[in-house]
């Protein structure tokens, strides 16, 4: 199994705990795609700064965060 296997997993494994135990979890994260597929919202960061926030659906969507971390 790859790297991304892996991530993918330990995501899963977070988001079942949230969702279990009524937590909140912060993780940090260069992969801004696996980031947004799992997260509720999200806290978008460049060079210490922050640059965007919002629910996940909302920072896909941001033009910013697509061009700079979605490759889009």
């Amino acid at each position: 199994m790859d790297l991304r296997h892996w991530v993918y997993e330990m995501f899963r494994a977070l988001k079942q705990l949230n969702f279990v135990k009524h937590i909140t979890i912060l993780v940090a994260e260069q992969n801004a795609k696996v980031a947004l597929d799992f997260a509720s919202r999200g806290y978008v960061l460049k060079i210490g700064e922050l640059i965007a926030t919002g629910t996940s659906e909302a920072l896909a969507a941001n033009p910013d965060v697509k061009k700079a971390y979605l490759g889009g």
